[in-house]
């Protein structure tokens, strides 16, 4: 299995480029023989030491190096290297799974001479692109706890220091201004801050998210430590004061949470975020499609970048004119707030999204009544419990309307599919096509990528046919960063 990459070519001719290369055959691929595929080398991770702080650097250019590590270069180097950094995972990815069939001493399963690597595709925003920012509250340069801001140094080596982040080029100034006022808020306040839980303290970091209409929602984290209900809600009023009469009135809250909690994340289930100012949700539209979001739901903090990313799915999940075009039921595992499967919705007959929040799977519900879309179904509950009950029946219903199979695609965290999920997917013969998005491809996914597509293996119980890797397509969501998200399009 070989892998190759095409030069890099002017973002518009995208869509051609990816119909072409799924239903024209048009890239010139090189072959490498099985045979010759060499084992990959076992690679000891060394410990990675923290470098060491500058002192010629300013606190502002270490923040910067720290959360936004390519600013200094160009975007056509930036994306340069995103560029040769997603070959050369799938050129891993590639080599291991040569390596896995090998050993297996099993005959090429699909035949396949290589799959290709599209050029990535920029951010059409470059700066001020985030949607959502947390800022946290601890130690700043001057020594004062109450200092808002992005951490540099770690805590395993004690050093760390609160910098403020006016200077970073992908926060919008109205998330800027919001952490500018809550540092001023929590230093008037007779509360000290919560840096170590069991040191006590009570004020904590703060969310900020907005849409393209300058909708500004905050949400303020408190330890309530050994408050009384009386006293937290002394301070929760001072809170709402401070930016409805006081000097926070200039960022013009559209709405004001607060979620009081001792554990380091939780969700609204374990914690209600409480409503103490404005609306409850804000909007944001996608194609055309609008979303309600809520203080907690996933949604892609690079809202223009997002468009082109669900645009990248659409078309390897529905490729326009192809003569075994997937019909029938589009498979939205991971789903969120339901973005990508209500925008896809139109080119299938019925979207069944899977998602664990239950608060994610109330607002996708929500959104597809807002646009009304007919054609969806939201499922709350674990992907590996649920998917192993709901594909069959997809499938069964599918040859009874003589629909065209399941198009699954799947976006999840960091931490990858449950196996149990790739499982479901992969022993599912009605499902043909499947579109994997990934934020880090060199980590789990990688191991979903080998499980889709590797011999059958009937220890794993991945009795079903192999996919195949098809295309990649990466995007850059995340300018002046060294991540990106990565599209991959399996087929069998």
């Amino acid at each position: 299995m070989a892998l190759t990459v095409p030069c890099m070519k002017p973002v518009k001719t995208f869509q051609r480029q990816l119909q072409g290369f799924l239903w024209k055959s048009f890239f010139c691929i090189s072959t490498v023989d099985i045979v010759k595929v060499k084992p990959p080398k076992k690679i000891r991770r060394k410990k990675q030491n923290m470098k060491a702080f500058d002192e010629s650097m300013s606190w502002e250019d270490r923040l910067a190096d720290a959360v936004t590590p390519l600013w200094r270069l160009s975007y056509d180097e930036q994306l340069h290297i995103k560029q040769q950094n997603q070959e050369n995972i799938l050129k891993q990815f590639s080599s291991k799974l040569s390596h896995l069939i090998l050993a297996q001493q099993s005959p090429v399963v699909n035949d396949t001479s290589g799959f290709s690597v599209l050029p990535i595709m920029p951010s059409p925003v470059r700066d001020c692109y985030r949607n959502k920012s947390t800022f946290s509250v601890n130690k700043g340069v001057d020594g004062n706890p109450k200092t808002v801001g992005f951490y540099v140094g770690t805590g395993r080596d004690r050093n760390i220091i609160c910098v403020n982040g006016d200077h970073l080029l992908n926060m919008p100034e109205k998330h800027k201004q919001v952490a500018r006022c809550y540092q001023e808020f929590i230093r008037l306040s007779p509360l000290d801050s919560c840096l170590l839980f069991h040191k006590g303290g009570h004020w904590r970091e703060v969310t900020v998210r907005t849409n393209a209409k300058g909708h500004t929602m905050a949400i303020v984290y408190f330890h309530p430590q050994t408050l009384v209900p009386e006293e937290i809600a002394i301070h929760k009023q001072a809170l709402v004061d401070y930016f409805t009469k006081g000097p926070g009135a200039i960022c013009e809250l559209y709405s004001l949470f607060f979620q009081e909690t001792s554990m380091t994340r939780c969700d609204h289930e374990e914690s209600p975020y409480q409503l103490l100012y404005g609306q409850a949700h804000i909007h944001e539209e996608l194609l055309s499609f609008k979303f309600r979001i809520s203080p907690d739901a996933f949604f892609q903090v690079n809202t223009a970048a997002a468009e082109v990313l669900f645009t990248v799915a659409r078309e390897m999940c529905f490729p326009e004119g192809a003569a075994d075009r997937v019909g029938g039921t589009l498979l939205d595992v991971c789903c969120g707030t339901g973005a990508i499967g209500i925008t896809l919705s139109p080119a299938v007959e019925q979207v069944v999204g899977v998602e664990l929040v239950p608060q994610a799977v109330e607002d996708a519900r929500h959104n597809a009544a807002l646009n009304g879309v007919l054609n969806c179904q939201f499922l709350a509950g674990k992907a590996e419990v649920i998917l192993p009950r709901i594909v069959p029946q997809l499938s069964s219903s599918e040859e009874g309307s003589g629909g065209g199979g399941v198009a699954a695609l799947v976006n999840p965290a960091r931490a990858g599919l449950h196996y149990r999920v790739v499982r479901a997917l992969r022993n599912q013969p009605d499902v043909r096509r499947l579109v994997y998005v990934s934020c880090k491809p060199d980590g789990e996914a990688m191991r979903n990528f080998i499980e889709l597509c590797c011999p059958p293996d009937p220890q794993k119980k991945l009795t079903g046919e192999a996919f195949t890797p098809r295309v990649a397509v990466p995007i850059d969501m995340f300018p002046h960063t060294q991540h990106c998200e990565l599209v991959l399009l399996f087929e069998r």
